[in-house]
């Protein structure tokens, strides 16, 4: 069983700790991100008690250190790794608390999350710190109560997985031409750092996604309908519904798209608003719908990039449960991890938000 904290510095020795209220913090690393390394952990050492400090490598760790974490009542509980370690933690916490489960009647704790990941969507949603220092301060700033901020988020279900966004077509494309871009060709010295972050979506979408799709089909017959829980609705470039609501069972759209995607915050990574409504309305999700070419979107990336751009072939709607059937499979991706490909998937709002420490101070 891998809740093995490491070993940590007497926290009498440890101004940061030793002055700070009793406040019970865990903190939860993918021991498998690439930015969790051994001097970070040495360096959470520092500021985290040993017994509130998790490593998981596997499934099996993350269900041992949740049902840790629920053993032990800890009211936060911070994920570094990424948007799909946090994916990855919070769906095994809620798995744990259904009625049947073990902890159940039991509360989830509130979720803060570090920037340790790639694309980082989540961390960029709650203006958590940068690099190691900012990583450290977020944690010593909770543990010391300092941090009364926090907004509620719903998340998507997809395949019994909670996430915070997911898609099919372009963007599970351009998620993985990323990947490929930065180990590829961002491996050491000044490209390494042009190519990670922002640099490297651009480079992707330049050298990899535009090509693939000028040269190969990029629209693709799609048919999606409103599911049962309620009424959807299209959604102006204002973030306003307009026109007559969509019934539970009617039609959402029928016809050709090279992008289908839903989230329940606004960021893909790196600051990119790929959904600007999202978040806006509690309980729905921003259904996110792309008829474009290729050229159009390198020509407007930087307004895409900043949810400003709304030209007639972006088709935005809020709905709760929706089916999207394409007739052929597509690039899929849960939370900016590739998903193999789909041609057909249901994706719904949770029945549980989450609550995420927000470090700007900002309570929503």
């Amino acid at each position: 069983m891998l809740v093995q904290p490491l070993r940590s510095v007497d926290p009498r020795q440890n101004p940061s700790v030793a002055g700070a209220p009793e406040h019970k913090v865990a903190v939860l690393l993918n021991a498998n991100a690439r930015r969790v390394d051994a001097q970070l952990v040495k360096s959470l050492s520092h500021v985290v008690p040993e017994q509130d400090l998790f490593l998981s490598r596997s499934e099996l760790d993350c269900r041992r250190i949740v049902q840790t974490v629920l053993e032990r009542n800890y009211p936060l509980v911070f994920t570094g790794g990424g948007d799909g370690t946090f994916q990855g933690f919070v769906s095994e916490v809620f798995r744990q608390l259904e009625p049947r489960g073990r902890f159940a009647g039991k509360r989830a704790p509130r979720f803060g999350v570090l920037k340790l990941g790639t694309g980082n969507g989540l961390a960029t949603y709650v203006n958590a710190g940068n690099g190691a220092d900012g990583i450290l301060q977020d944690v010593v700033r909770a543990r010391a109560g300092e941090i009364p901020g926090h907004r509620r988020m719903d998340l998507l279900m997809v395949d019994g997985m909670r996430t915070a966004f997911a898609g099919m077509g372009v963007d599970g494309k351009l998620l993985n031409d990323y990947l490929w871009v930065k180990d590829n060709l961002g491996r050491g010295g000044l490209l390494k750092k042009m190519l990670t972050g922002p640099g490297g979506y651009f480079s992707a979408v330049a050298l990899k996604t535009v090509p693939h799709y000028l040269s190969n089909p990029t629209w693709v017959e799609c048919e999606i309908i409103n599911g049962q829980a309620g009424e959807a609705y299209r959604v102006g470039p204002q973030g306003n519904p307009v026109g007559a609501p969509i019934a539970p069972g009617q039609r959402i759209f029928q016809g050709k798209l090279m992008m289908a995607a839903a989230a329940t915050m606004p960021f893909y990574g790196y600051g990119f608003r790929m959904f600007p409504f999202a978040g806006e309305r509690r309980g729905m999700m921003h259904l996110r719908l792309g008829q474009l070419h290729a050229t159009s979107v390198l020509a407007n990336l930087p307004k895409l990039w900043a949810g400003r751009w709304f030209p007639e072939g972006i088709h935005d709607f809020y709905a709760q449960d929706v089916h999207i059937r394409f007739a052929r499979p597509m690039p899929f991706h849960v939370g900016g991890d590739a998903a193999g490909y789909r041609d057909d998937v249901k994706l719904s709002v949770a029945p549980e938000a989450v609550e995420l420490l927000d470090f700007h101070g900002a309570v929503h």
